[in-house]
Protein backbone atom coordinates (compact mmCIF):
# COMPACT_ATOMS: atom_id res chain seq x y z
CA UNK A 1 0.00 0.00 0.00
CA UNK A 2 1.34 3.41 -0.95
CA UNK A 3 2.11 5.73 1.99
CA UNK A 4 3.86 8.51 0.06
CA UNK A 5 3.29 9.78 -3.46
CA UNK A 6 5.09 12.68 -5.13
CA UNK A 7 3.71 14.00 -8.42
CA UNK A 8 5.92 16.46 -10.33
CA UNK A 9 6.94 17.97 -7.01
CA UNK A 10 9.31 20.92 -7.11
CA UNK A 11 10.80 23.51 -4.77
CA UNK A 12 12.39 26.68 -6.12
CA UNK A 13 14.48 29.21 -4.18
CA UNK A 14 14.70 32.53 -5.99
CA UNK A 15 15.86 31.53 -9.49
CA UNK A 16 17.31 28.13 -8.66
CA UNK A 17 15.40 24.86 -8.51
CA UNK A 18 16.31 22.86 -5.41
CA UNK A 19 14.33 19.91 -6.77
CA UNK A 20 11.92 19.75 -9.70
CA UNK A 21 9.58 17.31 -11.46
CA UNK A 22 10.01 14.64 -8.79
CA UNK A 23 7.73 11.62 -9.25
CA UNK A 24 7.95 8.95 -6.57
CA UNK A 25 5.76 6.31 -4.96
CA UNK A 26 6.74 4.71 -1.65
CA UNK A 27 4.92 1.72 -0.18
CA UNK A 28 4.64 0.58 3.43
CA UNK A 29 8.00 -0.52 4.85
CA UNK A 30 10.02 0.73 1.88
CA UNK A 31 13.10 2.90 2.07
CA UNK A 32 14.24 5.82 -0.08
CA UNK A 33 17.76 7.22 -0.27
CA UNK A 34 18.29 10.74 -1.61
CA UNK A 35 21.91 10.98 -2.71
CA UNK A 36 24.12 13.52 -4.41
CA UNK A 37 27.16 15.73 -3.87
CA UNK A 38 27.23 18.64 -1.42
CA UNK A 39 24.99 21.46 -2.58
CA UNK A 40 22.82 19.19 -4.74
CA UNK A 41 19.72 19.69 -2.58
CA UNK A 42 19.57 16.43 -0.62
CA UNK A 43 18.22 17.99 2.57
CA UNK A 44 15.71 20.15 0.70
CA UNK A 45 14.39 17.10 -1.16
CA UNK A 46 14.12 15.15 2.10
CA UNK A 47 12.21 17.97 3.81
CA UNK A 48 9.92 18.36 0.81
CA UNK A 49 9.08 14.65 0.84
CA UNK A 50 8.40 14.89 4.59
CA UNK A 51 6.16 17.91 3.90
CA UNK A 52 8.41 20.35 5.76
CA UNK A 53 9.04 22.57 2.74
CA UNK A 54 6.34 24.38 0.77
CA UNK A 55 6.15 23.17 -2.80
CA UNK A 56 6.48 25.50 -5.76
CA UNK A 57 4.97 22.96 -8.15
CA UNK A 58 3.30 19.56 -7.94
CA UNK A 59 1.90 17.65 -5.00
CA UNK A 60 3.00 15.27 -2.23
CA UNK A 61 0.54 12.99 -0.41
CA UNK A 62 1.26 11.00 2.75
CA UNK A 63 -1.07 8.32 4.09
CA UNK A 64 -0.65 9.22 7.75
CA UNK A 65 1.99 11.44 9.35
CA UNK A 66 5.67 12.04 8.70
CA UNK A 67 8.16 12.48 11.54
CA UNK A 68 11.64 13.95 11.42
CA UNK A 69 14.38 12.06 13.22
CA UNK A 70 17.81 13.75 13.26
CA UNK A 71 18.08 16.50 10.63
CA UNK A 72 20.99 18.85 11.46
CA UNK A 73 19.88 22.45 11.66
CA UNK A 74 16.21 21.51 11.69
CA UNK A 75 15.56 18.74 14.23
CA UNK A 76 18.39 18.42 16.74
CA UNK A 77 18.88 17.54 20.42
CA UNK A 78 18.69 20.34 22.98
CA UNK A 79 22.24 20.82 24.31
CA UNK A 80 21.37 20.88 28.04
CA UNK A 81 18.64 18.22 28.02
CA UNK A 82 19.51 14.66 28.94
CA UNK A 83 18.32 11.78 26.77
CA UNK A 84 15.64 11.00 29.36
CA UNK A 85 14.47 14.62 29.44
CA UNK A 86 14.15 14.64 25.65
CA UNK A 87 11.88 11.61 25.84
CA UNK A 88 9.84 13.04 28.72
CA UNK A 89 9.34 16.32 26.88
CA UNK A 90 8.19 14.57 23.70
CA UNK A 91 5.76 12.42 25.67
CA UNK A 92 4.35 15.54 27.33
CA UNK A 93 3.85 17.18 23.94
CA UNK A 94 1.96 14.09 22.82
CA UNK A 95 -0.27 14.22 25.90
CA UNK A 96 1.22 11.07 27.42
CA UNK A 97 2.50 10.71 31.01
CA UNK A 98 6.18 11.41 31.56
CA UNK A 99 6.54 8.22 33.57
CA UNK A 100 6.09 6.30 30.31
CA UNK A 101 9.66 7.32 29.46
CA UNK A 102 10.86 4.31 31.43
CA UNK A 103 9.39 1.98 28.79
CA UNK A 104 10.69 3.83 25.71
CA UNK A 105 13.56 2.00 23.95
CA UNK A 106 16.70 4.15 23.88
CA UNK A 107 18.77 1.87 21.61
CA UNK A 108 21.65 1.71 24.08
CA UNK A 109 21.85 5.42 24.88
CA UNK A 110 22.76 6.58 28.39
CA UNK A 111 19.58 8.24 29.71
CA UNK A 112 21.65 10.79 31.65
CA UNK A 113 23.84 11.87 28.73
CA UNK A 114 23.22 15.45 27.58
CA UNK A 115 22.46 16.47 24.03
CA UNK A 116 25.68 18.45 23.63
CA UNK A 117 27.74 15.33 24.39
CA UNK A 118 26.10 13.03 21.83
CA UNK A 119 28.10 11.85 18.83
CA UNK A 120 26.56 12.00 15.32
CA UNK A 121 25.62 8.32 15.61
CA UNK A 122 24.03 8.85 19.03
CA UNK A 123 22.09 11.84 17.71
CA UNK A 124 20.56 9.59 15.07
CA UNK A 125 19.62 7.05 17.75
CA UNK A 126 17.92 9.71 19.87
CA UNK A 127 16.16 11.16 16.84
CA UNK A 128 14.73 7.76 15.94
CA UNK A 129 13.71 7.05 19.54
CA UNK A 130 11.71 10.29 19.56
CA UNK A 131 10.30 9.92 16.05
CA UNK A 132 8.78 6.48 16.61
CA UNK A 133 6.79 7.78 19.59
CA UNK A 134 4.29 9.36 17.18
CA UNK A 135 3.76 6.06 15.30
CA UNK A 136 4.39 7.78 11.95
CA UNK A 137 3.83 6.39 8.47
CA UNK A 138 7.11 7.98 7.33
CA UNK A 139 10.36 8.76 9.17
CA UNK A 140 13.01 11.03 7.62
CA UNK A 141 16.63 11.45 8.73
CA UNK A 142 19.49 13.38 7.18
CA UNK A 143 23.11 12.39 6.62
CA UNK A 144 23.27 8.70 7.58
CA UNK A 145 26.93 8.64 6.52
CA UNK A 146 28.00 12.02 7.94
CA UNK A 147 30.46 11.62 10.83
CA UNK A 148 29.73 7.90 11.30
CA UNK A 149 32.38 5.20 10.97
CA UNK A 150 31.65 1.96 9.14
CA UNK A 151 30.57 0.07 12.26
CA UNK A 152 28.19 2.87 13.28
CA UNK A 153 26.71 3.04 9.79
CA UNK A 154 26.08 -0.71 9.81
CA UNK A 155 24.47 -0.52 13.24
CA UNK A 156 22.26 2.38 12.14
CA UNK A 157 21.12 0.48 9.04
CA UNK A 158 20.22 -2.53 11.19
CA UNK A 159 18.05 -0.28 13.35
CA UNK A 160 16.43 1.28 10.28
CA UNK A 161 15.73 -2.23 8.99
CA UNK A 162 13.91 -3.05 12.21
CA UNK A 163 11.81 0.10 11.93
CA UNK A 164 11.00 -0.59 8.28
CA UNK A 165 9.91 -4.16 8.94
CA UNK A 166 7.32 -2.70 11.29
CA UNK A 167 5.69 -0.99 8.31
CA UNK A 168 7.16 2.51 8.54
CA UNK A 169 8.60 4.00 5.35
CA UNK A 170 12.11 5.40 5.84
CA UNK A 171 13.65 8.36 3.99
CA UNK A 172 17.38 9.05 4.30
CA UNK A 173 20.02 11.22 2.68
CA UNK A 174 23.66 10.35 2.03
CA UNK A 175 26.50 11.17 -0.32
CA UNK A 176 26.67 7.55 -1.43
CA UNK A 177 24.57 4.48 -0.71
CA UNK A 178 24.60 0.73 -1.23
CA UNK A 179 21.59 0.37 -3.51
CA UNK A 180 20.93 -3.11 -2.11
CA UNK A 181 19.93 -1.54 1.20
CA UNK A 182 17.04 0.52 -0.17
CA UNK A 183 14.03 0.24 -2.46
CA UNK A 184 14.36 3.57 -4.27
CA UNK A 185 17.28 5.89 -5.00
CA UNK A 186 16.77 9.56 -5.86
CA UNK A 187 20.00 10.77 -7.45
CA UNK A 188 20.41 14.56 -7.68
CA UNK A 189 22.64 16.31 -10.22
CA UNK A 190 25.75 18.18 -9.18
CA UNK A 191 24.68 21.84 -9.66
CA UNK A 192 28.20 22.72 -10.83
CA UNK A 193 28.18 20.29 -13.76
CA UNK A 194 24.56 19.21 -14.28
CA UNK A 195 21.04 20.57 -14.07
CA UNK A 196 20.26 21.91 -10.55
CA UNK A 197 17.36 20.08 -8.92
CA UNK A 198 17.00 17.37 -11.57
CA UNK A 199 16.26 14.00 -9.91
CA UNK A 200 16.88 10.55 -11.37
CA UNK A 201 14.69 7.99 -9.57
CA UNK A 202 15.75 4.34 -9.64
CA UNK A 203 13.96 1.38 -8.06
CA UNK A 204 16.28 -1.32 -6.70
CA UNK A 205 15.99 -4.90 -5.52
CA UNK A 206 15.82 -3.64 -1.94
CA UNK A 207 17.21 -6.26 0.47
CA UNK A 208 16.69 -3.77 3.28
CA UNK A 209 14.27 -5.96 5.20
CA UNK A 210 16.76 -8.86 5.25
CA UNK A 211 19.26 -7.01 7.48
CA UNK A 212 19.37 -8.53 10.96
CA UNK A 213 17.39 -6.48 13.51
CA UNK A 214 19.40 -4.61 16.12
CA UNK A 215 19.33 -5.77 19.72
CA UNK A 216 18.26 -3.15 22.25
CA UNK A 217 20.56 -2.34 25.07
CA UNK A 218 18.56 -0.52 27.38
CA UNK A 219 -5.15 9.62 8.15
CA UNK A 220 -4.02 10.87 4.57
CA UNK A 221 -2.36 14.28 4.32
CA UNK A 222 -1.25 16.07 1.17
CA UNK A 223 0.92 19.05 0.38
CA UNK A 224 0.23 21.03 -2.76
CA UNK A 225 2.17 23.86 -4.29
CA UNK A 226 1.48 27.19 -2.61
CA UNK A 227 3.47 30.36 -1.95
CA UNK A 228 5.78 30.41 1.04
CA UNK A 229 4.78 32.59 4.02
CA UNK A 230 6.71 35.72 4.93
CA UNK A 231 8.03 34.34 8.22
CA UNK A 232 9.69 30.90 8.25
CA UNK A 233 8.52 28.41 10.85
CA UNK A 234 10.78 25.89 12.51
CA UNK A 235 10.06 22.31 11.51
CA UNK A 236 8.58 20.44 14.44
CA UNK A 237 7.20 16.99 15.07
CA UNK A 238 3.81 18.08 13.78
CA UNK A 239 2.98 19.08 10.23
CA UNK A 240 4.68 22.49 10.28
CA UNK A 241 6.48 23.34 7.05
CA UNK A 242 9.52 25.45 6.29
CA UNK A 243 9.29 27.95 3.45
CA UNK A 244 11.84 27.36 0.73
CA UNK A 245 12.81 31.02 0.42
CA UNK A 246 14.11 31.85 3.88
CA UNK A 247 14.07 28.71 6.00
CA UNK A 248 16.09 26.42 3.78
CA UNK A 249 18.78 24.20 5.32
CA UNK A 250 22.45 24.07 4.44
CA UNK A 251 21.97 21.76 1.48
CA UNK A 252 19.35 24.08 0.04
CA UNK A 253 21.73 27.00 0.28
CA UNK A 254 24.39 25.11 -1.65
CA UNK A 255 26.47 24.34 1.43
CA UNK A 256 27.36 20.70 1.92
CA UNK A 257 28.18 18.83 5.07
CA UNK A 258 31.76 20.00 4.77
CA UNK A 259 30.62 23.65 5.03
CA UNK A 260 31.95 24.57 1.58
CA UNK A 261 29.89 26.80 -0.64
CA UNK A 262 28.51 25.06 -3.73
CA UNK A 263 29.23 26.75 -7.04
CA UNK A 264 26.48 28.93 -8.40
CA UNK A 265 24.39 27.24 -11.09
CA UNK A 266 24.35 30.54 -13.00
CA UNK A 267 27.52 30.95 -15.15
CA UNK A 268 29.36 34.25 -15.00
CA UNK A 269 29.14 36.45 -18.06
CA UNK A 270 32.32 37.50 -19.86
CA UNK A 271 31.86 41.24 -19.97
CA UNK A 272 34.82 41.68 -22.30
CA UNK A 273 33.01 39.83 -25.07
CA UNK A 274 29.76 41.80 -24.75
CA UNK A 275 28.38 44.02 -27.54
CA UNK A 276 29.66 47.60 -27.90
CA UNK A 277 28.04 50.14 -25.63
CA UNK A 278 25.17 52.05 -27.18
CA UNK A 279 24.39 55.74 -26.64
CA UNK A 280 22.45 56.51 -23.48
CA UNK A 281 19.28 57.48 -25.37
CA UNK A 282 19.25 54.11 -27.18
CA UNK A 283 19.71 52.13 -23.96
CA UNK A 284 16.75 53.82 -22.27
CA UNK A 285 13.64 51.54 -22.42
CA UNK A 286 10.46 52.90 -24.05
CA UNK A 287 8.01 54.79 -21.88
CA UNK A 288 5.67 52.55 -19.92
CA UNK A 289 8.11 49.62 -19.82
CA UNK A 290 8.63 48.11 -16.34
CA UNK A 291 11.83 46.65 -14.97
CA UNK A 292 10.29 43.18 -15.22
CA UNK A 293 9.82 43.64 -18.99
CA UNK A 294 13.51 44.25 -19.57
CA UNK A 295 14.96 41.99 -16.91
CA UNK A 296 16.83 39.05 -18.36
CA UNK A 297 15.63 35.74 -17.00
CA UNK A 298 18.44 33.55 -15.74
Amino acid sequence: MSVLTASRAGVRHHRRWLVRDLDLRVDTGETVAVIGPPGSGRTSTLLALARRLRLTTGKIEIGGTAALAHVPGVEEPEPVFTVREHVEERLALLGRPRRAAATVPLYGLDPDQRGRDLSPYQRHLLGLALAVLTDPAVIALDGVDAGLDRAEQNALWRLLAEIATGGTAVLVTAREIDAALVNHVVLLDDPRTGTPGRPLVTSTAGTFAEVEPVEQSAGCESAEAEPAPENPAKAETGTGELPAADGEPAEARGVGSTGEEGASPVPRRDLKEGPPERPADERRPPAGTTSEDVEEEV
